[in-house]
C-alpha cells in the first residue's frame, strides 16, 4: 500500500497540526516522506528544493551523516537522564563548546527544548536576576511591534504580532511594545541594513519616561525580525538600544532563535552586528533541526548574581524542563557544531551572501513586488501594499513553486526565504528563477 492510500481522510483527523489551516490541509495534504541535503522527498516521488531550511533550522542540510550517527550512537549508550540534580557528560561538553563561540562574557547556558521555552526562560532569568539584586520592582518587559518570541505566555506577551494574541485574552501584565523598524517609504529595496531608522530606538527612551526605568527588567528583540517578514535593523539601531539599556540598567535580550548558528555568516547575529546583549535565546539551528533543543546563553553577571545571592544548598533558579540538556539533543548539538565549524558552513554562508543578495534583488520590478529585504542568507519579498491582496498573491506563488519542486514560505503578504546554509549558486538560481516565474503569473 503506497503512502497516499495509507493517508486517507480519516487517518489525517487525529493530528491537530500547529499554525496550520487544518481543514484546508486535510482536503489537499502536502506530504514529505524523506530528506537529504538540500532536498525533501515528497510522497509522489519528487525532490523538493528546500528554500526555508525546514523552518529556519536545517542549516547544514538534511540528514547529515555525522549528526545522524551521533544521535544513533547516543541513543544506544544513554537514551535519557534527568538534569534535575544529576548530569551526563555531553550536556556539559556542549555548554563548554557553545560558549566558546558565543560573544565574550556570555559564558553560561541554560538548556530548554524549543525557542518558545528559550524566550520564556530568558524573561524569567531577567526577573530572577533583579529579584536576587533586591530590585523586585523591575517586572516590566518591553518587546517590539511585529516581534515574534514563540508561543509561551511570556514570549507571546512580549511579542507584537496581533493575530497570534487575539485568541488568548490579556496574557501577562506589565508588557509594553516599542515601534517596529519597518520603514518602506525611506528604506524599500535596501540591500542589507537600511540606512535610515536608527532613531526609532529612541522610542525606548520615551517609553522609559512613561514607565520609569527602575520598573523595567528587560528589553527583548530579534536582531532580525523573522516570522513577521524579515525586517532588517537599520544601521545603528541595535547599538542605540544597547546604549539605552546599559544607561538605565536594563537587560537586553536578543532572540536569536532564527539568526543564531550561521544565518548571517557568523555564529550569532550579535557578532555580525558587534552588539553584545545580556542574554541570547537560541534554538532551531542548535541541532540542525534533528532533535528538539533550545537554550539561553547568559552573561557572567547574571549567573554569578543568582549563584551568590541564593542560600547555601538552595536551588538558585527554580526553573527547568524534563528534557533540558537531553542526551540525544546534546549529542546532536555537539555533532552539529562540529559540522558547522569543521566544514566551514558559516564561512560558506558569508561567501555566498553577495550572490544571494543579487538574485533576490533581481526580482525587483516583477508583478506585485513592492519591497525586497535581505541580510545573510535571509530574504523577504513583499507583495502588494494591500496585505490581504498580497497574502493571496504570496500563496499563489507558493503553490506555483511547490508544483515545480521548490519550497518557499508565504508569511502574510511576504515570501520568506531562509535556505540551508550549504546552498550552492546553482540552487540559488533555481530558487529565485522559479519564484520569478511564479511572480510573472500574477
Amino acid at each position: 500500500m503506497d503512502t497516499q492510500q495509507q493517508l486517507n481522510a480519516n487517518s489525517l483527523e487525529s493530528y491537530w497540526m500547529p499554525f496550520t489551516a487544518n481543514r484546508d490541509f486535510k482536503k489537499k495534504p502536502q506530504m514529505v516522506t524523506g530528506a537529504s541535503g538540500m532536498y525533501y522527498h515528497t510522497s509522489d516521488g519528487r525532490k523538493l528544493l528546500d528554500g526555508i531550511a525546514g523552518l529556519w533550522c536545517v542549516n547544514a542540510g538534511h540528514g547529515h551523516p555525522k549528526i545522524v550517527e551521533a544521535i544513533q550512537r547516543q541513543a544506544a549508550q544513554l537514551d535519557f537522564a534527568s538534569s534535575f540534580g544529576m548530569g551526563h557528560p555531553s550536556a556539559f561538553e556542549y555548554a563548554n563548546r557553545l560558549t566558546s563561540v558565543a560573544p565574550e562574557g556570555l559564558d553560561h547556558v541554560f538548556f530548554t527544548n524549543s525557542g518558545s521555552e528559550a524566550t520564556d526562560t530568558a524573561l524569567k532569568l531577567a526577573l530572577a536576576y533583579y529579584h536576587a539584586r533586591g530590585q523586585g520592582q523591575r517586572q516590566r518587559i518591553i518587546g517590539r511591534q511585529r516581534g515574534y518570541h514563540g508561543v509561551g505566555f511570556g514570549g507571546l506577551s512580549a511579542a507584537g504580532m496581533g493575530p497570534h494574541k487575539k485568541q488568548f485574552g490579556m496574557l501577562l501584565p506589565g508588557s509594553a511594545h516599542m515601534p517596529h523598524t519597518h520603514d518602506p517609504v525611506r528604506n524599500s529595496f535596501s540591500r542589507g541594513q537600511p540606512i535610515h531608522g536608527a532613531e526609532i530606538a529612541d522610542a525606548l527612551e520615551q517609553m522609559l519616561q512613561t514607565y520609569d526605568p527602575s520598573t523595567v527588567a528587560a528589553v527583548i528583540v530579534e536582531p532580525i525580525a523573522g516570522s513577521t517578514g524579515v525586517l532588517i535593523p537599520p544601521v545603528g539601531y541595535l547599538e542605540r538600544l544597547r546604549e539605552i539599556c546599559t544607561r538605565h540598567g536594563i537587560l537586553l535580550i536578543f532572540d536569536e532563535v532564527v539568526t543564531g548558528f550561521g544565518r548571517l555568516g557568523h555564529p550569532f547575529a550579535a557578532g555580525r552586528f558587534a552588539v553584545t546583549p545580556d542574554l541570547i535565546a537560541i534554538a532551531k539551528g542548535m541541532t540542525n533541526g534533528a532533535v528538539p533543543m533550545g537554550g539561553v546563553i547568559a552573561s557572567n553577571g547574571i549567573y554569578e548574581t543568582l549563584m551568590q545571592n541564593a542560600a547555601q544548598g538552595a536551588v538558585e533558579f527554580s526553573h527547568g524542563y524534563t528534557y533540558s540538556g537531553h542526551p540525544l539533543a546534546s549529542a546532536a548539538a555537539l555533532a552539529t557544531l562540529d559540522v558547522y565549524l569543521g566544514e566551514g558552513v558559516f564561512k560558506h554562508a558569508a561567501s555566498i551572501e553577495p550572490t544571494w543578495q543579487e538574485q533576490a534583488h533581481a526580482l525587483r520590478g516583477l508583478p506585485g513586488v513592492v519591497d525586497i529585504r535581505n541580510l545573510g542568507l535571509l530574504a523577504g519579498i513583499e507583495l502588494s501594499e494591500d496585505v490581504a491582496h498580497g497574502k493571496a498573491m504570496a500563496r499563489k506563488v507558493y503553490d506555483y513553486c511547490f508544483e515545480r519542486s521548490v519550497l518557499i514560505r508565504p508569511v502574510a503578504n511576504t515570501i520568506v526565504l531562509s535556505p540551508p546554509l550549504v546552498i550552492s549558486e546553482a540552487e540559488i538560481d533555481t530558487l529565485f528563477s522559479t519564484i520569478a516565474n511564479g511572480l510573472k503569473t500574477l
